[in-house]
């Protein structure tokens, strides 16, 4: 397997790197890693608002699809911790689907080993619902609202075109604003 560190912005330390290499490497086997080039990046999110500003994000190519995960912690050995985590996770889950391409009608396991499974592999839900009134406003006016709110994104009319757009929080601390077009 061919292990490519590197950080975004920031220096990666021998300790992280070795530190990384570990855990992703470990991650690895599951696959038998021979065949793999992963990419680790690692850097730090400007944005003050957010908590878990270390990030670690990596990408694997395999013989088959690309795997990826990307994990935000307020320390970057945790950020690793969790990317492995979610790594490791993915890897069984595609090892899985291998195995049940590869093999004929297998015996069915008993449900007391099936439960864990299915839970650890549920697929993610909508767990909230939410109304929101739109006004009228400029994206100026969006800005200061999205800033005093303290989130990420914030849906409005604008008040030149009267369609609905959403402004957002990049990563680089800027803005980008979402506007429909139809046709």
């Amino acid at each position: 397997m061919k292990l490519i560190i590197k950080g975004r912005h920031m220096a990666v330390t021998d300790a992280i790197r070795e530190y990384a290499e570990e855990k992703i490497g470990r991650v690895s086997k599951i696959l038998d890693g021979e065949h793999m080039t992963t990419d680790v990046e690692l850097f730090v999110e400007k944005n003050p608002s957010i908590e878990n500003s270390q990030v670690a994000e990596v990408t694997v190519w395999t013989k088959g699809p690309v795997i990826r995960a990307k994990e935000a912690a307020p320390d970057m050995y945790a950020a690793i911790d969790l990317v492995s985590e979610k790594l490791e996770r993915q890897f069984r889950k595609y090892k899985g689907k291998l195995k049940d391409r590869h093999s004929a009608k297998a015996p069915m396991p008993p449900m007391a080993e099936v439960a864990p499974l299915l839970e650890e592999e549920r697929e993610p839900a909508i767990v909230k619902s939410k109304v929101v009134e739109i006004k009228p406003m400029t994206p100026e006016e969006a800005i200061l609202q999205l800033e005093l709110l303290g989130h990420d994104f914030f849906v409005f009319t604008s008040a030149e075109t009267e369609m609905v757009n959403v402004l957002y929080r990049r990563r680089d601390g800027d803005f980008g604003l979402i506007e429909p077009r139809i046709g």
